[in-house]
């Protein structure tokens, strides 16, 4: 892909038809559950993101053995006995992989070196290891404090339970209740901060479910029990966050908008965004093909006003929206995206002001003033969702151009294959 896209104006069909990847949160999940469980699991779902496959690098670096079979991933787990106890993995810039399998293999037990990409190591894991140093495991950070690379040894976790805050970032609390299936006793986790019960908290409590791994929660306190016999197949959703971005066209241009195997009972948080369409008139009807949107009826709509603090991947599309509404946007309670692959608040006010569109960040607000886009050229700073939701302005425009559009590689890789086909 070339250093640089231009987005080419979007004139509205009757209906756009899309499909999108398999959902990398659930994706990621299932692979670490099949993995870490008794038994051989068949995953099936859309195709797989950059973050997935490095995902599955790892997995096979430590020994667990995935067969690839057209569009399944067979996993044979190792039931918690990670095969090799000595290696060496890359979790590259997939943020799942780095705090999944660092807690995984902690749990398990073994030596190990784990390196990243250069947007990775730029990324803290201070407070995963700051648990894990507390449970035991000897952590040496070879570059930077608290940051990849680093060599873990653990002679496994013989704690019965670790308290996690779920403030920055609930993956933490994920990849412990995960880990926890693996152990030959209850563990339990007590929850803290703002997001106890988070969106992609829920969906981890799903997906044990689904692996027969048995819980019991009771307020903020989790009990997990050793797993159970896995299923044999587990079916993956499309990805919802990826979803978005086109779902955005039904009310950016009035128009009709199908995502093949989206159903609207997804257990995915970005679902949440959809709420933010619905209120500006955009109708949703499920149908056997997938989720159809319907913004025909929409003659204009006002800006957002919304805590978007659980469903946050989203804040950078109402961020792209907003310059086209009749009134302020305000997004609430979103801090803790400046952590993400890169300042992400930063990204949405510096890209807005660059193309003339009035934004400014308070506190963990971000208001942006609708204005007349004059044109120019987006600054992804590495980021796949910088460079996926500000296409939005230019497929609505006409004048704008992504500057590293392969970025969103990381977890939708044909995304500006699509938009070529829309646009043609």
């Amino acid at each position: 892909m070339n250093e640089y896209y231009s987005v080419r104006k979007f004139h509205p069909k009757d209906t756009v038809t899309v499909s999108v990847p398999a959902s990398k949160s659930i994706t990621n999940r299932a692979l670490l559950l099949a993995a870490l469980s008794r038994g051989t699991v068949a995953l099936t779902g859309g195709a797989l993101s950059e973050d997935t496959r490095a995902f599955l690098n790892c997995l096979v670096a430590l020994g667990i053995r995935v067969e690839r079979r057209e569009n399944t991933l067979l996993v044979f787990g190792c039931g918690g006995n990670i095969p090799e106890k000595r290696a060496s993995i890359n979790v590259e810039s997939a943020g799942t992989a780095a705090r999944f399998l660092t807690v995984a293999l902690a749990f398990c037990g073994g030596d190990y070196m784990l390196d990243a990409s250069e947007q990775m190591k730029r990324r803290p894991m201070k407070e995963i290891l700051d648990l894990l140093r507390e449970a035991g495991v000897q952590i040496e950070c070879l570059e930077e404090a608290d940051r990849f690379p680093f060599r873990l040894r653990s002679g496994g976790i013989t704690a019965s339970s670790i308290t996690a805050d779920t403030e920055k970032s609930s993956q933490y609390a994920s990849a412990l209740l995960m880990a926890a299936g693996a152990l030959d006793h209850p563990f339990t986790l007590r929850l803290t901060g703002s997001r106890t019960h988070g969106s992609y908290i829920g969906i981890t409590l799903r997906l044990l479910t689904a692996f027969n791994v048995p819980f019991d929660r009771k307020g903020d306190e989790i009990v997990v029990s050793p797993s159970d016999n896995p299923p044999a197949h587990y079916e993956i959703e499309p990805d919802v966050s990826g979803a978005c971005y086109f779902y955005a066209l039904s009310l950016l241009f009035r128009t009709r908008v199908l995502v093949r195997g989206v159903q609207q009972d997804s257990m995915q948080g970005d679902m949440k965004f959809l709420d933010l369409l619905k209120d500006k008139g955009v109708r949703f009807t499920q149908t056997d093909e997938g989720l159809l949107a319907d913004g025909r009826g929409v003659a204009s709509f006002g800006g957002f006003d919304a805590d978007m603090k659980d469903f946050s991947d989203q804040a950078l599309t109402v961020a792209a929206l907003a310059p086209f509404a009749t009134s302020e946007t305000h997004i609430r309670n979103v801090g803790h995206i400046r952590l993400q692959e890169c300042d992400r608040m930063q990204a949405i006010t510096v890209n807005l002001n660059a193309l003339g569109v009035p934004a400014e960040i308070s506190g963990d607000d971000i208001v942006i003033r609708p204005a007349p886009v004059r044109g120019g050229t987006v600054q992804t700073f590495g980021d796949h969702r910088v460079a996926m939701a500000f296409a939005l302005i230019g497929l609505k425009t006409g004048n704008v151009t992504i500057e590293n559009p392969a970025c969103c590689k990381k977890t939708f890789e044909n995304y500006f294959e699509l938009l070529d086909e829309l646009t043609e």
